[in-house]
């Protein structure tokens, strides 16, 4: 598996050669760094640790910049590690995985945390279609109905889908096909959406 983590810049249109318009959002891609190799011997696993996002030394912590600085690598924001990373042999601390490892037409896998959107309704949440408005019926518009009996078993079932909080969670959208790539400025176009807000991190793999 190849992957690299980006930042997601937002969404635009582009048209192909046929004059056909494709929605498809553009996500600031890598350059990562490889900060760790993690074997079976020594920690039970094989994946490799990239870093993301370079920041300033001031807003890291003390023990991520040691660890960083043992790497060989500048102050970066975010960690991740990968297992089943290809080539992972050949890779060591310090090394800078660019771009160049997608190309067009690609098909990849992104994973991101989707918008919170906080409490919601049952309409919102689970798409409920709401009570009926007449026969008497006023303020039951927006209500989930029934959630359960009185008499037996005179609770309410686990997993009963009801309001709450909803969004934040991690989303991953597989088979989105890379339609551009450039290499000079970091720039993955990706067609379709991809979850998460403006300037969220998002992990793209093969």
């Amino acid at each position: 598996m190849i992957g690299l983590l980006g930042k997601k810049i937002g969404m635009t249109r582009i048209f192909n050669s046929q004059g056909k318009c494709f929605a498809v959002t553009v996500v600031e891609t890598g350059p990562c760094y490889v900060t760790q190799i993690k074997s079976a011997e020594n920690d039970g696993y094989d994946a490799v640790q990239l870093g993301f996002k370079l920041t300033r030394e001031k807003l890291a912590s003390k023990p991520r910049l040691e660890h960083l600085k043992k790497a060989g690598v500048p102050p970066v924001k975010i960690l991740k590690e990968v297992r089943n990373f290809d080539n992972m042999d050949k890779l060591k601390p310090g090394d800078e995985i660019k771009l160049d490892v997608f190309s067009e037409g690609d098909v990849v896998a992104v994973s991101g945390v989707s918008k919170g959107k906080g409490f919601t309704g049952v309409m919102k949440r689970h798409g409920f279609h709401g009570g009926q408005k007449t026969h008497g019926q006023s303020d039951r518009c927006r209500a989930p109905g029934s959630i359960g009996q009185s008499s037996s078993p005179s609770r309410v079932f686990k997993g009963t889908r009801m309001g709450g909080r909803s969004g934040g969670e991690k989303v991953t959208l597989k088979n989105l096909r890379i339609e551009k790539v450039d290499p000079k400025n970091n720039l993955l176009v990706i067609r379709g959406a991809i979850p998460g807000a403006n300037g969220g991190t998002v992990f793209i793999r093969k």
